[in-house]
């Protein structure tokens, strides 16, 4: 029987990877609020660097509350924002059975779930990818695609496995991982070093950052910082990880990142997952992070 997925946030992330389920035979519906209307009629097309498609989902509902199923798997993709409570958005559709995948950025953002719902297997996952919604019920995959996935706060189970599996057969690469925090420090090292310097210095994609000295030897910093802080969170970092970050970036085909994209676009950006919840952890710690927290400081007065 196939798999009921629910996908809550279908934007760039959730579309891609939501419609990559679907390609495997999951039985996936999309919450599509902004959406609704071309996603109802012409569903989701994806141009990928790993082959184009076009994703219909099952069902295409304007509210978390219209779906009158019980998902196997609730795909959360939404922007990680003050405002918005994901424990609210998924209580709705919540069965004993359900599975809660938080495919989404910054760090410590699975503790809200966990604490609201105990009993509730909960899978923290991450994407390493350029993707970005270039108009309503449109994707476009720019490059990578990688996933990273483990159950929160450790291990990793069958249910987790079963998806890795439906995953795969899509054709993307998935990681497992027994220990899902160590991975998201790991992913916040570049996150909030790029995301935010991005937008800080004026519009830069990544090419454009790491040719720029000043802002180059910035993100180098950040980095660093974030290194310490993982640290002192229990998650020891490759010691090459900043070399190997501006590496893999220098690569990579320039790229502007998605606080830069929402910056432009008059959205709101994830500055406390990415940087405001480092930032507090950092201070409950007495560790000092100047660069981070200067960052910080001229990002929310963006």
């Amino acid at each position: 029987m196939s798999k009921k997925i629910l996908v809550i946030g279908a934007g760039a992330i959730g579309s891609f990877y939501g419609g990559k389920l679907a390609q495997a035979g999951a039985e996936v519906s999309t919450i599509s609020r902004s959406d609704f209307d071309v996603v109802k009629k012409n569903g989701i097309a994806v141009k990928s660097c790993l082959g184009d498609f076009h994703f219909f989902p099952k069902k295409v509902l304007r509210d978390v509350a219209d779906y009158a199923e019980k998902p196997d798997f609730i795909l959360v993709a939404t922007k990680v924002l003050p405002e918005i409570s994901v424990p609210d958005l998924i209580r709705p559709v919540l069965a004993p059975h359900s599975s809660i995948i938080l495919l989404q950025n910054g760090i410590h953002i699975e503790n809200e779930i966990a604490k609201s719902f105990p009993q509730q297997h909960l899978i923290s996952a991450l994407a390493f990818v350029c993707v970005s919604k270039i108009a309503a019920g449109k994707i476009y995959h720019q490059d990578y695609g990688r996933l990273i996935l483990g159950d929160f706060p450790r291990g990793i189970s069958a249910k987790s496995l079963e998806l890795v599996e439906l995953w795969k057969k899509s054709g993307l690469p998935v990681e497992v991982s027994e220990n899902i925090q160590t991975e998201r420090w790991k992913k916040l090292v570049w996150n909030a070093a790029f995301n935010p310097i991005s937008v800080m210095f004026g519009g830069l994609d990544t090419k454009k950052i790491l040719e720029q000295a000043t802002a180059k030897n910035l993100v180098e910093n950040v980095m660093q910082e974030i290194c310490v802080l993982a640290e002192a969170d229990g998650c020891k970092l490759p010691e090459n990880i900043v070399e190997r970050n501006i590496e893999m970036t220098q690569k990579m085909k320039p790229y502007k990142t998605s606080m830069l994209l929402d910056f432009e676009a008059g959205r709101k950006m994830e500055v406390e997952a990415i940087l405001g919840n480092a930032i507090r952890f950092a201070k409950n710690k007495n560790i000092a992070v100047p660069h981070l927290a200067r960052v910080y400081e001229l990002l929310i007065s963006c």
